[in-house]
C-alpha cells in the first residue's frame, strides 16, 4: 500500500526543508571570513554565488510564505531576485535629472537625517508635515529599514536601499494606512512601478490575508487605482523627497501623476503596525 501524506503535510515538509537550507546557508555566509576587504563592495555586503543566491531566494521565499511578517526574509527575497528590475530602475533614475542627483549624492532617510522640528513647523497639507503625521499616527520610524547585504553591485544596492527608505513616503503620497489593506494597495502600486519580483509576489499573495469585505474593496476600487497610478506615475525613486518637504502634498501628487486615493477605512494602530512590519522590506 502506498502511503499518502496530506497535502498540508507535504507543503509543510517542503517549506521546512527550504528553511533548513536557508538557515544552513545563512550560517555559512555569516561565519565564513571573506578573502579580503576588496570582496566587500559596500559596508555589510555579503558576496554570493548564483547558486547561493538561488538557495537564499528559495529559503527566504518559503519562510515569507509561511510567515509574511518575517520582514528579514522578505528583504532577502527582494535582494536575491531583483537584479533585472534594479537595473531598469537604476537606468530610469540615471535618465532623470533629479534621479541622477540622487544616485550621485546618495541621500539616506533616517531619523538622524530628518529635521523633525522643521517638518513639525511646516503648514498643514505640506508633504513634510503629512509625512511626519504618518510617522506619528502609525508609530513607525524610517530606522527600521534593513540594510542591503546580498546585492553584488554597489549602485544597485543603493537603489534597493532607496526603495526601502521611501516606502513610508509612498504611504504618505498614496494616502494609505499601515493596515493590511493599505499595505496591499501600496504593494500593488510598487509592483506596477518597480517590477520587483518581491513586490509582485506580495501583491499576489497579500489579498489572501484580507477579509471578504476588504477583498471586495481591493478588487472594486483600491486595486485598479493602485495599478493605474503605479503604471502611469513618474518613477518614484527619481524624486528628491528631502528637497520637497515644503511642497503641497496635492501639488506633488499632481506633478508625479498620482490620482487621489479612494476612501479607505482605518484599523487599529496595533494591527496596522503588524502588517507594516511584514510587507515593507
Amino acid at each position: 500500500m502506498r502511503l499518502r501524506l496530506p497535502r498540508n503535510a507535504v507543503c509543510s515538509n517542503v517549506l521546512g526543508t527550504a528553511q533548513l537550507i536557508n538557515r544552513a546557508l545563512y550560517r555559512q555566509l555569516y561565519s565564513s571570513p571573506l578573502d579580503s576587504e576588496y570582496d566587500r563592495l559596500y559596508p555589510g555586503h555579503i558576496p554570493t554565488t548564483p547558486v547561493q543566491k538561488a538557495l537564499l531566494a528559495v529559503g527566504s521565499g518559503a519562510a515569507a510564505l509561511q510567515n509574511p511578517y518575517r520582514h528579514d526574509m522578505v528583504a532577502v527575497l527582494g535582494e536575491t531576485t531583483g537584479h533585472l528590475a534594479l537595473v531598469r530602475l537604476r537606468d530610469r533614475m540615471r535618465n532623470d535629472p533629479e534621479g541622477y542627483a540622487i544616485l550621485t549624492e546618495r541621500p539616506r532617510i533616517r531619523l538622524s537625517t530628518l529635521d523633525l522640528a522643521h517638518l513639525a513647523a511646516l503648514p498643514e497639507g505640506s508633504f513634510g508635515r503629512e509625512y511626519l503625521r504618518f510617522l506619528d499616527e502609525n508609530r513607525v520610524t524610517p530606522d527600521t529599514r534593513a540594510d542591503v547585504k546580498f546585492v553584488d553591485n554597489e549602485e544597485l544596492a543603493y537603489v534597493m536601499q532607496r526603495y526601502r527608505e521611501v516606502h513610508d513616503l509612498l504611504h504618505t503620497l498614496l494616502g494609505m494606512p499601515t493596515n493590511m489593506l493599505g499595505e496591499v494597495a501600496v504593494k500593488w502600486f510598487e509592483a506596477a512601478q518597480t517590477g520587483l519580483p518581491m513586490c509582485i509576489l506580495g501583491a499576489a499573495l497579500g489579498p489572501l490575508r484580507l477579509s471578504s469585505s476588504r477583498l471586495r474593496t481591493l478588487a472594486a476600487s483600491l486595486g485598479p487605482w493602485a495599478l493605474r497610478s503605479g503604471s502611469r506615475a513618474r518613477c518614484v525613486l527619481s524624486v528628491f523627497y528631502e528637497r520637497r518637504w515644503d511642497q503641497s502634498l496635492d501639488e506633488l501628487r499632481e506633478e508625479l501623476g498620482i490620482e487621489l486615493p479612494p476612501p479607505l477605512t482605518l484599523t487599529s494602530t496595533k494591527k496596522a503596525n503588524t502588517a507594516h512590519a511584514g510587507l515593507v522590506s
